[in-house]
């Protein structure tokens, strides 16, 4: 197989903004240089590269078998894990062992878990981190690694919350400075089929924009029972996804990934939003704060609009998808399989099939920049596509049009003061053991 180039990143910017941004990241390598603190090149295949892994869940290790699979850079060494919990981080071990045994050395005393164990992974000469816990941990991991001199994988959404948004976007204006790469989990933009529609779209196909639609419906999550032993803070880490300090709601958690690729699609993120959501049937005690449907209008500044729909109810028609319409014709996009079809007026519809699993990809295209040593940096897109989730879950919480400018400044942290286990979470279970959620109308959500 022909090895993979970092042109191969998707181009998430107009060209100028583009040659801005790599004059800015060569800028910034010469600087590394000059400081002795750029990070080590791969020139070969000899040259391994050391990972660690911060977030040892279902899709912690589902990163770690992409990127120790990559086609790109063969020589690729898992050296440590973190997790919230010990449990997880040895079901991944022992896993990724069994699939990867000449690739995976992590002895006991480089598993680390506890709340404060992501610095300790990265402390173990790793080159590149992958970080895939829960969100709400996201901006402080980051900005860890890049303060630590690490190349960055890190999953979507990449905030809870303004000041976490906020949080993102300084860190990786170091990146920048640092020349070290960064790649988000928004593996859509990694699929060919995407990609090379998308372009179309911009190049005209459809003519001018004037709708944007996108849809993640789906039948609901996982709950995990509480232990008799657990702390409040122990049940809700566990339980990350039920609550909005963590996950920031499945808006913004799932929802993200079409909240993205209509970004992509209008080359911008929207001026404002406004929306309804509920919690209509998740209401049993113990589940947790957030909503299971929400409706979102977002307005993008040339004025067209985009309709987001989001849901977590058993028995609805599902969906996963996102679409364009134009004066021209109209794109319809599967985020399942990467089925995408092109209608123009007067012309035979264009069919794209099934694709290859994009999560692959996006780790082949990051290992290609490491081994060529390319600008690659994921980093302003990616977190602007997380705050436009935020704003729509601002919007559906509070029921009132909401400002990107006002979004963005927005002052209100959704995390505990402190990060540690007897730390008490600013959600709290009432007395018959039911999480209270958002009331539009009421709820100050910005």
């Amino acid at each position: 197989m022909s090895k993979r180039t970092a042109s191969n990143a998707p181009d998430a910017t107009p060209r100028r903004d583009f040659l801005k941004t790599s004059a800015a990241a060569a800028a910034g390598a010469a600087l590394a240089t000059a400081l002795d603190i750029a990070p080590r090149a791969y020139a070969a295949e000899t040259d391994a590269i050391k990972i660690a892994l911060v977030g040892a869940g279902g899709r912690g290790t589902g990163a770690a078998v992409n990127a120790l699979s990559n086609v790109s850079h063969k020589n690729v060494k898992l050296v440590a894990v973190a997790d919230a919990f010990r449990d997880r981080i040895n079901q991944s071990v022992q896993s990724l062992a069994k699939k990867f045994a000449d690739k995976v050395d992590v002895p006991d005393e480089r598993k680390f878990d506890g709340l404060d164990a992501y610095q300790k992974a990265m402390d173990c000469g790793a080159d590149l981190v992958l970080l895939c816990s829960p969100p709400g941990f996201r901006p402080a991991h980051f900005e860890a690694a890049i303060k630590a001199g690490k190349h960055v994988f890190m999953e979507k959404p990449v905030a809870v919350d303004a000041p976490g948004y906020r949080q993102v976007k300084a860190a990786n204006e170091e990146a920048r400075k640092k020349n070290l790469m960064v790649a988000v989990g928004h593996h859509l933009r990694h699929t060919p089929s995407y990609r090379e529609a998308i372009k179309m779209i911009h190049d005209g196909a459809i003519g001018e924009l004037n709708l944007l639609r996108a849809y993640f419906n789906s039948n609901g999550i996982w709950v995990r029972p509480r232990k008799p032993d657990m702390t409040e803070m122990q049940y809700q880490v566990s339980n990350w996804y039920h609550f909005v300090w963590l996950s920031g709601d499945h808006l913004v958690e799932q929802h993200v990934h079409d909240i993205d690729i209509c970004n992509w699609l209008a080359q911008g993120h929207p001026v404002e939003a406004n929306g309804m959501g509920s919690r209509a049937v998740r209401v049993a005690p113990g589940i947790g704060e957030i909503f299971d449907n929400h409706f979102v209008e977002f307005t993008y500044e040339k004025g067209f609009k985009m309709y987001s729909q989001c849901r977590q109810i058993p028995g609805c028609w599902g969906a996963f998808s996102e679409h364009a319409h134009g004066t021209k014709g109209r794109i319809n996009l599967s985020g399942g399989n990467g089925e995408v079809t092109l209608e123009v007026a007067g012309q035979e519809p264009k069919r794209w099939p099934a694709q290859k699993d994009g999560h692959q990809t996006e780790m082949d295209d990051l290992f290609a920049a490491l081994l060529d040593k390319k600008p690659y940096n994921e980093g302003d897109w990616a977190a602007d596509s997380t705050m436009t989730a935020i704003l729509g879950r601002m919007a559906t919480y509070s029921g009132k049009v909401v400002h990107w400018d006002a979004a963005v400044k927005s002052q209100l942290s959704l995390g505990p003061d402190k990060m540690t286990w007897d730390a008490v979470p600013k959600t709290k279970p009432g007395a018959d053991g039911t999480y209270a959620c958002a009331v539009p109308g009421v709820t100050k959500a910005w």
